[in-house]
């Protein structure tokens, strides 16, 4: 078994883009888009962040309200801005049904296009040089263990959100005359993260909870090393019109993951090994409280689906070879990074 809690030969530094011009983002109040648009701002460039209506104003950066809903309303921002380039980052991880899901993945992707095609038939504007949609691994199911999916796979999602991202993946691919690129990224971890989070919780308490999921593999990928793949695709000729998987190499097991998270921990922490039946009483119940109140919860039996896998794992084989695409974060660093700013951000 590879030893992914070993140095790797990463690099601290990331490094700067070659974008040029300016640049729409949606989703920068998000985990990625956040980090996303700091990366451009500090670069230099113009960002202008499109968010929901009640969603908070950038800290950083120009931003605009706007619903993906209202397709006049986006064609005008286009109008207004003509991006060089747009990154699609928006979309929703949390629904009770596949019209929840689709509302908040594939109609904003679908508009936001729509509102870019307009703007260049109508008013001849040649741009943006391109459309870099961020979808993810769900969008294709679960791997096989030892099998890491690759793009040439069928993508056959299980459950409602890897379905959403993969019709909102036919809609860009469906798209006349905007260059595009699509990137996949496996588990997204790092500095500000919510979902990975309770387990760096869970371990400062001094426990290391499995729910028979401790040999299950997966992919994931540090936070930066996935904005500056982002990045990189977007100014690569060799991505136009391709779809790629991000990760941070061979795949690894939950219990090699969560051993990090123990070791990264300045306490004593023990393993505790609790049935899965428990998954799915959990995911019921949390279906129960969004039936009282309305509010959809990330935890639920479409979750639970998922969690049951044997494997969720890709290669990043084809980034590699089209822009260079080359992890610069391992496993112990990114982990170490992550609870160091949860500790400092007082979410521990």
């Amino acid at each position: 078994m590879v030893d992914l809690c070993g140095v790797r030969g990463y690099i601290s530094a990331v490094k700067s883009s070659s974008i040029q011009g300016k640049v729409l983002i949606t989703g920068a109040s998000g985990f990625i888009g956040s980090r996303l648009r700091d990366r451009l701002l500090d670069a230099g460039l113009d960002v202008l962040a499109v968010r929901r209506p009640g969603s908070p104003e950038a800290k950083r950066g120009r931003s605009v309200a706007a619903r993906y809903d209202d397709v006049d309303g986006l064609e005008a921002i286009v109008r207004e801005e003509r991006p060089d380039f747009v990154l699609h980052v928006a979309g929703v991880t949390k629904g009770v049904t596949y019209a929840d899901f689709r509302r908040g993945n594939v109609m904003p992707t679908e508009n936001l296009l729509a509102a870019l095609g307009r703007v260049r038939q109508r008013e001849g504007w040649q741009g943006p040089t391109r459309f870099v949609h961020v979808s993810s691994l769900a969008a294709f199911g679960p791997s096989s263990p030892g099998r890491p999916h690759r793009e040439s796979d069928q993508r056959r999602p299980i459950e409602h959100y890897g379905e959403s991202k993969l019709e909102a993946e036919r809609v860009v691919e469906s798209s006349e005359g905007i260059p595009w690129t699509i990137v996949r990224p496996s588990g997204v971890y790092g500095p500000g993260d919510g979902d990975y989070f309770q387990l760096f919780q869970s371990a400062a308490r001094g426990w290391n909870v499995f729910f028979g999921n401790r040999d299950r593999w997966f992919s994931a990928v540090y936070v930066d090393d996935c904005v500056r793949a982002i990045l990189d695709a977007a100014v690569s000729p060799a991505a136009v019109g391709k779809g790629y998987f991000l990760c941070d190499g061979a795949p690894t097991t939950w219990g090699d993951f969560q051993a990090c998270i123990a070791e990264a921990t300045p306490r004593r922490v023990r393993d505790l090994h609790l049935p899965e039946f428990l998954v799915e009483l959990a995911a019921f119940g949390g279906e129960l409280v969004t039936r009282i109140d309305g509010k959809p919860r990330l935890f639920n039996r479409q979750k639970a689906k998922m969690g049951a896998q044997p494997a969720w794992t890709c290669t990043h084989e084809s980034a590699r070879a089209d822009f260079g695409y080359a992890p610069e974060v391992d496993q112990r660093e990114g982990i170490r990074r992550a609870f160091e700013w949860y500790q400092r951000e007082r979410w521990l």
